[in-house]
């Protein structure tokens, strides 16, 4: 009888175990383990995340897709998050939270296996060129091709392909793997986040709560300097290596038509991502509560969610399993709550802004890097890794040592948020002075006498000084000629002999390379597209020395924002809130920011590359100029609307506190009423049992 009056009140007994016991000052082992776990965790699927981010081109090319649909795949990530992020934030609250996470790293490491399976059905990869070798002989046949006007045309549509071995080889449909993985990979990575973070919320005194999460956050910004310059290590690597020889390719890693061996990096962080999964296993369900966050009644996981509700009675005992039935029922209802915050919807709207500008930005800015100062993917994937990422990695841990230093509450950590991203935004507009002009293609951005402001169409890249030779406006095989200008072709350079193989090919009397005040004869051209200038060499460190600083900068208001979403919402509401906000940002901004921002992308595109099979395929040449315009005025767009929605937020958060904090006297109030009760229940109670079994919850409460 005594054991059931002493469960009923919320006692802490070894039989039962209704109530973890409280602990005061120092971190539970099991926390310390839960807090590495959840780290190489956040870092496993970062450094995958990342890893695909920096493959885009790779992909582009390889599957010879726009960036629209690359965007698609990588929006489909978010698509498997949406599937399931509900239930598993809802009826993962009430489960064992880290064997969930451990179910959801083992779906992550399966996702990423399958994305790099296509490598492994499809056959080699095939360079679209237009030189062409003579069988039996290490000699090139002649750039400038003497057939008739039909054979030309029909090479065109064509492309000199075997139509029987043509469907067969054609790599159109293989990106349906990439998006199947990436999707089960979304669906993995689902309870890491809200479960993780709750699972330390929960179990963290108030005043280090930040300060575990902003380390787990800052050591998951790791994932992706690893998943960056393992995505520049592959970049490197050709994508057949092992198969084909080296010597025989004629192009580069700069070349707009190279692909690297993107599957290895896939096959590497799904290894990781699997062993992430490990530790999990052996964590308990729950650990012992902090004392200022001890609720006598129930578990933090078993608490329901809408406390005082007189329609609602408590249905978890500590001692009984969770009433699944029960949690659908409230599900709807909790839904309400959660959305009759007003300052919680307002930071909802804000963030989802935000997030479009910050997804389309980082998706495509390694593309940026690439077509806008000519690096190439192998440079543009390590320096995000090694200076970009450790910036943010150093702005989010500050930010959560500053709000713990300066013990910042919910309207100082608003305020913080808010200046530095609008410092932030000030900063970034000087992306716009940081330009480079296009790069020079006869018959493109220039015209074959040199003159700039060409409007690009197909017969543009015919001149008399090619007329003599029947090219092929549908290939793309760059050659630089002595006078600096980029030939789409060799034969639309008009050469008519090469020397050399391989990457070392040199194309010789090329009639329309034309050295300015010059009557050389014999001028020659060399494989691939001429360099930048060296204005656009002088911008480039500045524009990664101030695209350091707006990171940093933008990024110390993570953590505190962070903070901000889980302090202007009830306890009982902490994790589900958590949940509907991933799967907002999800929803609204994973899964369309990087189709829009690639489909802006794509109009700037000035010349297309060719399927395999016939058809439009990825880009290889842009125009920069606007390239630039449009990437960064969406990206900053963006972010200035979100700041409109900021000023009726803080008003909002003003009103919320107050409310707070009257509510707090209030329930202060009547917290001492009831405590003066009980103590004087306790001495009517001390004379018929012992006083140690009177009130067992006194010291918990206080």
């Amino acid at each position: 009888m005594k054991k059931m009056d002493n469960t009923a009140a919320g006692s802490w007994t070894p039989d039962d175990n209704p109530t973890p016991p409280t602990v005061k000052n120092s971190c539970h082992p099991n926390l310390k383990r839960f807090l590495a776990s959840l780290s190489f965790a956040y870092f496993a699927k970062a450094l995958s995340g990342s890893y695909m981010k920096s493959t885009i081109t790779q992909l582009e090319r390889r599957f010879d897709i726009p960036s629209y649909l690359i965007g698609i795949i990588d929006g489909s990530f978010e698509v498997g998050n949406l599937l399931v992020i509900a239930f598993v934030s809802y009826f993962g609250a009430k489960l064992h939270r880290p064997k969930i996470i451990a179910i959801g790293c083992v779906l992550m490491s399966f996702g990423t296996f399958l994305i790099a399976m296509p490598h492994f059905l499809i056959g080699r990869y095939k360079i679209e060129t237009s030189v062409r070798w003579s069988v039996n002989s290490t000699n090139n046949l002649s750039p400038c091709p003497a057939s008739s006007p039909e054979s030309t045309r029909a090479g065109d549509s064509s492309s000199l392909l075997n139509s029987r071995g043509c469907e067969r080889e054609s790599s159109v449909s293989m990106w349906i793997y990439v998006l199947l993985g990436n999707i089960l990979r979304g669906i993995g990575e689902t309870p890491v986040q809200p479960l993780g973070i709750s699972y330390i919320d929960d179990y963290a005194q108030t005043e280090n709560a930040a300060l575990y999460i902003g380390c787990v956050q800052t050591i998951s910004i790791i994932g992706p300097v690893f998943g960056y310059l393992l995505g520049s290590l592959c970049a490197k690597i050709y994508v057949d290596i092992g198969y084909v020889d080296l010597e025989t390719l004629t192009i580069t890693p700069g070349d707009a038509r190279w692909v690297g061996a993107w599957w290895l990096g896939y096959l590497i962080a799904g290894t990781i991502t699997l062993m992430s999964a490990v530790p999990f296993w052996f964590l308990p369900k729950s650990l012992p509560m902090p004392v200022d966050k001890h609720d006598s009644s129930c578990t933090p996981e078993q608490t329901r969610f809408i406390k005082d509700s007189p329609t609602m009675e408590h249905k978890f005992r500590p001692e009984e399993p969770a009433n699944l039935h029960q949690m659908a029922k409230e599900f709807v209802p909790t839904l309400k709550s959660l959305f009759g915050n007003r300052v919680y919807v307002t930071f909802l709207c804000v963030t989802i802004i935000q997030f479009n500008s910050l997804i389309g930005m980082v998706t495509y800015k390694p593309k940026y890097i690439e077509q806008h100062y000519g690096q190439s993917a192998s440079k543009a994937n390590f320096l995000m890794g090694m200076i970009n990422i450790p910036a943010v990695a150093l702005g989010m841990f500050s930010g959560g040592v500053v709000m713990k230093k300066y013990k910042l509450g919910i309207m100082g950590a608003a305020k913080f948020a808010f200046g530095t991203s609008l410092l932030g935004f000030f900063l970034s507009l000087f992306f716009f002075a940081m330009g480079c002009e296009n790069s020079k293609v006869a018959g493109v951005t220039v015209s074959y006498t040199g003159v700039e402001g060409l409007s690009y169409q197909e017969q543009s890249l015919f001149s008399e000084c090619n007329s003599g030779c029947l090219c092929s406006r549908r290939d793309w095989d760059p050659v630089c000629g002595e006078n600096g200008i980029t030939y789409v072709s060799p034969c639309l350079a008009g050469c008519s002999s090469s020397t050399g193989s391989g990457k070392y090919t040199v194309f010789e009397n090329c009639s329309c390379v034309a050295l300015p005040d010059t009557q050389q004869v014999n001028l020659t051209a060399s494989l691939g597209q001429c360099p930048r200038s060296d204005s656009c060499d002088k911008v480039f460190p500045y524009f990664l020395a101030l695209s350091v600083l707006s990171s940093f900068i933008i990024s110390l208001g993570g953590t505190p924002g962070f903070m901000l979403l889980v302090r202007c919402i009830r306890p009982e509401l902490k994790c589900f809130a958590l949940g509907i906000h991933s799967l907002a940002t999800r929803t609204f901004a994973g899964i369309p920011a990087p189709i829009y921002f690639g489909a802006v992308i794509d109009t700037t595109c000035l010349k297309w590359g060719n399927k395999m099979c016939g058809g439009r395929g990825a880009c290889r040449i842009y125009n920069t100029s606007a390239y630039r315009t449009l990437y960064l005025g969406l990206t900053l767009g963006l972010r200035t609307a979100s700041f409109f929605l900021c000023y009726p937020g803080f008003a909002l958060l003003k009103r919320h506190i107050k409310m707070e904090e009257k509510n707090a006297l209030t329930n202060g109030s009547a917290e001492l009423e009831s405590l003066r009760k009980e103590e004087n229940s306790s001495k009517h109670c001390e004379q018929f049992i012992p006083a140690s079994d009177c009130i067992p919850d006194r010291e918990t409460r206080l």
